[in-house]
């Protein structure tokens, strides 16, 4: 990135244009904090990884249903999902905060 990088990100974006993702049911919390908390930092989970692990994992879905319901391909579910645990793995295993992100 040269000098002015900064700069682009003032840039239009290329590609699809974004999908707005359906989310069905917000998180009822907007923290989880492990005890002990070994760590300051804060990990931070999307409202879309919450809904697709919510949809997948705790509602027994399938990606391409998830996928259905909250309007997205079964790639980008699948990416969720990998984000999304790989975030919660890190808060158990290396005791950080965890934090969802705000609708």
């Amino acid at each position: 990135m040269g000098p002015n990088a900064s700069e682009d990100y003032n840039q239009p974006l290329r590609g699809r244009p974004l999908k707005e993702i359906s989310i069905e049911d917000f998180p009822k919390v907007e923290r989880v904090v492990p005890i002990p908390q070994i760590s300051d930092e804060t990990v931070l989970l999307s409202i879309a990884e919450y809904e697709a692990l919510r949809l997948v994992d705790l509602e027994g879905f399938n990606q391409d249903e998830t996928g259905n319901l909250m309007n997205i391909s079964r790639g980008t579910i699948w990416r969720l999902l990998d984000s999304g645990r790989r975030k919660l793995i890190q808060v158990i295993a290396e005791g950080k905060k965890l934090e969802i992100e705000k609708q």
